[in-house]
């Protein structure tokens, strides 16, 4: 996985109204907001198409636009889960032959890394799946509302001169459906007992620098931990068509309180931030809404953070 930033993106169609059920049959619907286990994971960077660079400085094409890109096929064998019920998510990678791909570079400590959002961007997964002998990934989640949901595959097949993708497929889970609003842009935001303070922000077609600031009970953490090998992972969706960002630091040394990341946003427009950091062996997901050309710290407004 590229330690840029990684831009993906599905199209948003928001379906039906307050009140109804959300059939398997149906379009897509916001998601209710929810608190998921603390475990999780991801990194990359934009340019104003798309792309994806390390620490945010090199733009590559979009990811996670289509089902199908560069002779690879995500094969999501259960595109639809029931709300609030343990369910198994199974998927393949195929290549242009149709054979389920085995092999996988290792990057940032797995073969494949698995994100889940709802269409509200309010529910957020960062999974890592286990892979069977024939090619088979699968992992248990739970999905809290029903609704319309996208899972991103993002892994380097094993093949010599093979490239970073990332492709995406619609999820949806069925039961009855309520609406929910994407929480309003905030410079802090609390998660797991922790409060994350967020400055700068994100610059439509120019690089930008996020600073993401950790404490708990009113005092910075200063020993933050490596998480799948870096001390921050954040991820970053566009509301709309949900374009898919991916960042890891600036910096690979310990960061104390502060983490820094630099990215550019494909567009104007508002995104939701979705920042993993792990502390005394638990890692704990922050999230945040910012507008585009908007300074985090002008947006004094407060929002309550989600892990995976």
């Amino acid at each position: 996985m590229h330690t840029g930033l990684k831009i993906g993106a599905f199209a948003a169609a928001l379906a039906a109204t307050f009140g109804t059920a959300y059939g398997v049959g149906q379009g897509v619907a916001p998601v209710v907001e929810d608190r998921p286990p603390a475990s999780h994971d991801r990194h990359t960077e934009v340019s104003p198409e798309g792309g994806d660079g390390h620490g945010g400085h090199e733009a590559t094409p979009a990811g996670g636009l289509q089902i199908s890109e560069g002779g690879y096929t995500l094969d999501l064998r259960t595109p639809r889960v029931t709300a609030g019920k343990q369910s198994e998510l199974r998927f393949a990678i195929r290549d242009d032959s149709g054979r389920a791909v085995t092999a996988y570079r290792r990057e940032h400590e797995k073969e494949l890394h698995l994100i889940v959002a709802s269409r509200d961007l309010v529910t957020y997964r960062h999974l890592h799946p286990t892979r069977a002998a024939d090619g088979t990934w699968s992992i248990s989640v739970e999905l809290p509302r029903a609704g319309g949901y996208r899972v991103f595959a993002d892994f380097t097949p094993g093949k010599k001169g093979a490239e970073n993708l990332t492709l995406g497929a619609d999820l949806a889970a069925s039961g009855p459906y309520e609406p929910k609003d994407m929480p309003s842009p905030a410079s802090t935001a609390s998660t797991d007992g922790y409060e994350v303070g967020l400055s700068g922000g994100l610059r439509p077609g120019k690089e930008g620098e996020l600073k993401l600031t950790v404490s708990r009970n009113g005092r910075p953490v200063t020993d933050l931990q490596p998480y799948l090998g870096a001390y921050g992972h954040l991820v970053v969706l566009r509301s709309g068509d949900l374009a898919y960002l991916h960042v890891h630091p600036n910096s690979t040394t310990k960061p104390g309180p502060d983490i820094s990341f630099t990215a550019t946003a494909p567009s104007s427009g508002t995104y939701r931030l979705f920042l993993d950091f792990k502390h005394e062996g638990t890692v704990h997901t922050a999230a945040f809404t910012v507008r585009a050309g908007q300074a985090s710290a002008a947006e004094p407004t407060h929002d309550a953070g989600h892990g995976h």
